[in-house]
């Protein structure tokens, strides 16, 4: 829905509400089949565009350095809280964390984040809980997420699980440019559904493409996933095998060797696993290309395992990049 030009010349709603900012290039079929037209608000009604910017920099006088929030814009349903500095081993790392005043995600909403971390920035990016995937009678939604990191910088973005609830179709894009010399950790867990209520693979298609590009654009990683159950494209051999849970992490650094990066992911997840009574749970480690660093995926039946299993891999990560013990993250 193109939005109508105001008397002086400018768009109606600013440059952020145009299709052209919020819209993804291109949807994978697998989603966009679904078509756009809507079963109650289109699309770029109020309330279904969710746009966050938060630029992240260093500030303070020598010796006195903290990362500090410097630019924020949101647009409901995204907002964040103040971060918050609650780890006493870096009490110059902010935690932020990202928050939905929907409670979910409805056909036709379209969301938009933009992250930014200065030179020599640290920061960690998270949801408050878990992101809801609701059933869409028509159309999708789609969620966009960019994230640029200059030199030095130290970035964890790990949201919480997705739950993809029957009928949804849903795609996202997280876009990264990733200086040479900055480290990020970043990673996603998805559900067969809502395990507890016994849905599993009933949501209609799920697409996400995850890429890592240098500030010159040359490629460092790329994962695509299209997840459509009623196809056979989710639950088989060659995909999921059944389980509930897939979750990956990646880590992507220059301060200590791939190999390094590999063998505490290794470690720190089969610790994880041997402790739990998840015996479906299975997982794999290997080196990215070019030595840029390590990734993990993971399959398993059981959500307490799964999540520790996440929380395990990127405190391992965390320790190894920073030299500190990572903090409990805390959730409402």
């Amino acid at each position: 829905m193109s939005a109508a030009p105001v008397s002086d010349g400018a768009l109606y709603g600013g440059p952020r509400l145009q299709p052209a900012y919020f819209e993804p290039e291109r949807v994978p079929v697998e989603v966009a089949r679904y078509g756009t037209d809507p079963h109650t608000l289109r699309v770029g009604s109020p309330g279904k565009v969710g746009i966050l910017e938060l630029d992240f920099a260093v500030r303070g006088a020598p010796g006195a350095e903290r990362t500090e929030l410097v630019h924020h814009y949101q647009k409901t349903p995204l907002q964040i809280m103040r971060p918050l500095y609650y780890n006493p081993l870096r009490p110059d790392m902010p935690y932020t964390y990202v928050m939905t005043t929907g409670g979910g995600v409805l056909h036709g909403d379209r969301q938009r984040t933009e992250l930014r971390f200065g030179e020599g920035s640290s920061a960690h990016v998270t949801t408050q809980a878990h992101t809801k995937l609701y059933r869409m009678e028509t159309g999708y939604a789609t969620a966009l997420v960019n994230i640029e990191a200059e030199a030095g910088a130290y970035v964890e973005y790990l949201p919480d699980p997705l739950i993809p609830f029957r009928g949804s179709r849903y795609y996202q894009r997280t876009a990264v440019v990733l200086h040479e010399e900055a480290s990020l950790v970043t990673g996603e867990t998805i559900y067969a559904g809502r395990l507890t209520r016994g849905e599993r693979y009933e949501y209609d298609a799920y697409a996400s493409d995850f890429e890592v590009r240098r500030p010159d654009g040359r490629p460092v990683a790329f994962d695509r996933v299209r997840l459509v159950p009623g196809a056979g494209g989710a639950g088989g051999l060659a995909v999921l095998d059944g389980r509930d849970i897939v979750s990956t992490l990646y880590a992507i650094s220059p301060r200590v060797p791939a190999g390094e990066l590999a063998d505490a992911l290794h470690e720190a997840v089969a610790a994880v696993v041997a402790d739990s009574d998840d015996e479906a749970a299975r997982f794999g480690v290997s080196t990215l290309p070019g030595e840029a660093g390590a990734w993990l995926r993971y399959l398993g039946d059981d959500t307490v395992t799964s999540l520790a299993v996440q929380a395990a891999a990127a405190a391992a990560v965390h320790e190894l990049l920073t030299g500190a013990r990572a903090p409990i993250i805390r959730k409402s």
